[in-house]
């Protein structure tokens, strides 16, 4: 977002508001826009959930939640009284008409203080099958409708697989504007990711390098140190395709390897990653056993704490095929990129928490230093370094020309002083400015799930075919590394530093 402006009164509604997002993410997030001085003069805060609560212990159990959460500590006692002054709690079943009339009322009532229609923000927090419910409620109430002013929120999963996203988009579509639909991805909220756009179109010397003619390959890898916990119930029926492949790393994959855009514009920027995935080369039944490997954790140990396997997990099937590891080698059939090999890994129970992106350029033409075995990367770290590096030769100070592969850092720590928004809050204020650049359209969606579908077609037929099994607190099947990944990147395990980073990758 580029350009701000005075907002009108804004009334922004919580469904869900008594589960863990809200107290985790989304309260911190609207706390840290309060104390910023991002939220206009004029706002309301309504959360609703099915259960009942107290509205002032509602409230003390939210200001523990930015106590303990929220990147800028603990609440300031009086800052805190006059944010939560206009937090209003509802108790509502989402299924029954007589919830969506007293918001209704309460809408209205705030517009009538205020003397003007207010924006209206509308954010599900709830589980999936709510979504369709929620939507319907809003419309036929028309809370929801004005389209220069209302928008909703939605978390992912949108949808289970590519009919489901199209009957979801439909359904929605026939009730509200696309533009004012704002599904949530919470990656490309944080303050590295959208760096990467700045780094490559704003630096002149890195994007003529940046296609087949330079690159060898592209590794995109975000790794998570906890197991499913207290999610199985959610994650058995999702697995690590649809819960991060098909939106966190499809997304990061759009944005290293879209074209510029012709300006810095919603629309253009989400023309430009739509067309990657239209372009991603969809994979035979039998390209998918060969260049994905999926795995699934049995019991291990993280940071010196035993883990039980996936299928002893909390509401995990004790025979569940559900894939919590995944790697994939993707193509890209354009230009630009014919001919690169994408590798896209994610996993849970792993060595440690990381997220990052490897560009390996090529060997060296002019191979005259017998030394010059390391091939020049750029690494992206996400999380939790948030650093750009750049890995060249060097030579050693010296008599002899003898070459060491050293490497250039750029850290937020180091560069800046000030403390980085939390994704969450920069989605959030987003939406109130009503600009869409960061939120996926309706065909984004559906052509990310056309990338994934052939995937789960081939794993649907044959359910129990080359799942690999990885020990919790490793890097993941070693089939990842040996069949996927190595041959492309084998000098990579000889930096420890690198390695650091990126664990095995």
């Amino acid at each position: 977002m580029n350009v701000k402006k005075n907002l009108p009164p804004v009334l922004i509604t919580i469904f869900g508001a008594k589960g863990d997002l809200t107290r985790r993410k989304l309260i911190p997030a609207l706390y840290n826009l309060f104390i910023g001085k991002h939220l206009p003069s004029v706002y309301a805060i309504y959360c609703i959930d099915f259960m009942a609560a107290e509205e002032t212990i509602f409230k003390k159990d939210l200001q523990e939640g930015v106590n303990e959460f929220s990147r800028t500590g603990k609440a300031e006692e009086t800052l805190w009284n006059e944010f939560s002054s206009n937090i209003y709690y509802i108790q509502g079943d989402f299924l029954k008409e007589e919830t969506f009339n007293i918001l209704r009322k309460q809408a209205d009532d705030f517009d009538t203080q205020n003397r003007q229609r207010g924006i209206r923000i509308f954010y599900f927090a709830t589980a999936p099958r709510f979504i369709e419910v929620i939507a319907d409620g809003l419309c036929t109430h028309k809370l929801c409708n004005k389209g220069s002013l209302d928008r909703i929120i939605i978390e992912k999963p949108f949808g289970t697989d590519l009919q489901t996203a199209k009957k979801l988009n439909a359904f929605l579509n026939r009730r509200f504007a696309e533009k004012q639909l704002y599904r949530i991805d919470h990656y490309l909220g944080k303050e590295t990711v959208q760096n990467i756009m700045a780094f490559r179109f704003a630096n002149y010397v890195f994007e003529p390098l940046w296609n087949n003619k330079y690159i060898d390959h592209i590794q995109i890898n975000v790794s998570e140190q906890i197991g499913v916990g207290k999610r199985g119930g959610y994650y058995d029926s999702s697995g690590a395709l649809r819960d991060m492949i098909q939106n966190h790393l499809l997304q990061l994959l759009c944005i290293i390897a879209m074209d510029a855009p012709s300006a810095y514009k919603a629309e253009l920027i989400r023309d430009a990653k739509t067309k990657v995935l239209k372009t991603v080369k969809p994979l035979s039944r039998d390209e998918v056993f060969k260049n994905v490997v999926r795995g699934q954790y049995t019991a291990g140990v993280i940071n010196g704490k035993p883990n039980p396997g996936y299928r002893h997990e909390e509401q995990v099937s004790p025979d569940s095929d559900t894939e919590t590891f995944l790697s994939a080698k993707l193509f890209i059939e354009n230009k630009r990129w014919k001919g690169v090999p994408f590798f896209l890994t994610t996993g849970k129970a792993l060595t440690r928490q990381v997220s990052v992106i490897v560009i390996q350029f090529k060997e060296s033409p002019n191979k005259i230093f017998k030394e010059d075995v390391i091939p020049n990367r750029l690494i992206i770290s996400i999380q939790p370094e948030l650093e750009i590096s750049l890995l060249f030769e060097n030579k050693v100070p010296g008599l002899e020309m003898k070459l060491k592969a050293v490497d250039m850092d750029f850290t937020y720590q180091e560069a800046y002083t000030e403390s980085l928004p939390e994704a969450y809050e920069t989605l959030i204020l987003d939406v109130l400015y009503g600009d869409p650049t960061l939120f996926m359209r309706a065909d984004q969606v559906e052509a990310a799930w056309k990338v994934v579908m052939p995937i789960l077609d081939a794993w649907k037929k044959y359910p129990q075919k080359k799942l690999h099994f990885y020990e919790a607190g490793t890097w993941g099947p070693e089939a990842a590394v040996l069949h996927l990944i190595k041959p492309y990147a084998k000098k990579l395990f000889q930096l420890p530093r690198i390695e650091r980073m990126t664990g095995k990758i």
